[in-house]
């Protein structure tokens, strides 16, 4: 998180591509918060791809995590949308350039999803329910993959939420700061001690709006999931609560979870444990959110609007929950997941 972009030039992106996959068209460079992409339009037609160059401070082994992931999801999972691994030259599907400035890099060629992204789409009434059975389907494809990165530390691992207590020094609202204060203390108490002893499994732990595809002509329906990079082992209720954090309405904050959650125990039922610490986990994400977003933003003036832009609605549905009756999201997700 804080380490400066590692930017990679149109020169040298070029000669990635033509040395290790023998392709020739025309790069544009696309965003990203770590890696250095680019979208690929080959010459003489064909399909659009993506080159990914990693940052220098991710290690091999954890871009592996990530190319594992896809390698498995394509074997037993095709028709989940999520991007496929292009191989090299050589076969491989991924590789560790050394000649990109002073530390090695990971490249890799994915294919493209075209799709329209879920933030820019207007609202449909199905839609929700679709992410959270897609979230499931997600969720058990990757539950027989084993990779030892998994466990490795990640500062949005939601297993590791106490390590951001710290960080609400930056919230200068002495009654913002209680509020997430007190979602984290309750997890520590209630929640944590459960978590422990459910199974882990690979998630892909950022099931949130920007990371997710619909079809411009059918904006109900989910097209692509991007972004693997923040995976990590854990119980899988941890993915739903990361994902139910952002369907969270705060002028309903118990139907729109309960309505998620029941679309992904629909397809992957959940356990009376899993239910009963998914509302702790959806609060501690969110003051995660807040902890992280303007520990961030105080380390990076010049770019604070840009970390902040998401807190507003963090806090009002971090509010939103800590104002429910006792019980009331309890007995919604009891009424939903059956």
């Amino acid at each position: 998180m804080c380490a400066p972009p590692a930017p990679v030039d149109l020169t040298e992106a070029t000669r990635l591509l033509r040395h290790h996959y023998g392709l020739n068209g025309t790069l544009t460079p696309l965003g990203g918060e770590r890696d250095a992409n680019f979208l690929l339009q080959p010459a003489g037609g064909g399909a659009p791809c993506m080159l990914k160059v990693s940052h220098p401070v991710e290690s091999a082994v954890v871009a592996d995590f990530q190319t594992q992931a896809l390698l498995h999801l394509a074997a037993t999972a095709p028709e989940l949308p999520v991007q496929r691994l292009l191989p090299t030259r050589s076969g491989e599907f991924s590789v560790v350039e050394g000649a990109i400035g002073n530390a090695p890099r990971v490249v890799r060629l994915f294919s493209y999803l075209d799709g329209l992204p879920l933030p820019k789409a207007p609202p449909t009434a199905g839609r929700a329910a679709h992410m959270g059975a897609l979230l499931a389907r997600l969720d058990a494809a990757l539950a027989g993959l084993r990779h030892p990165a998994g466990a490795l530390p990640l500062p949005w691992d939601l297993q590791r939420a106490l390590g951001t207590r710290s960080l609400l020094a930056h919230v200068d609202d002495p009654a913002r700061r209680a509020l997430a204060q007190a979602a984290l203390d309750r997890f520590a108490g209630d929640a944590l001690p459960v978590l422990r002893t459910l199974p882990r499994q690979p998630i892909h732990n950022d099931f949130n709006p920007s990371n997710l595809l619909v079809d411009p002509q059918a904006p109900e329906r989910l097209v692509g999931i991007l972004d693997f990079g923040d995976m990590v082992a854990a119980p899988r209720i941890v993915d739903l609560a990361v994902a139910a954090s952002y369907q969270l309405d705060a002028q309903a904050p118990a139907d729109s979870i309960a309505a998620f959650a029941s679309a992904y125990h629909a397809v992957m039922p959940l356990s009376a444990a899993e239910r009963a610490l998914l509302p702790m986990l959806v609060a501690t994400r969110l003051a995660m959110v807040v902890a992280i977003s303007g520990w961030r933003a105080a380390r990076e003036p010049a770019n604070a609007a840009y970390l902040l832009r998401n807190n507003g609605a963090s806090w009002a549905r971090l509010a939103a929950l800590a104002a429910l009756p006792a019980g009331a999201l309890d007995d919604a997700l009891r009424h939903a997941c059956p």
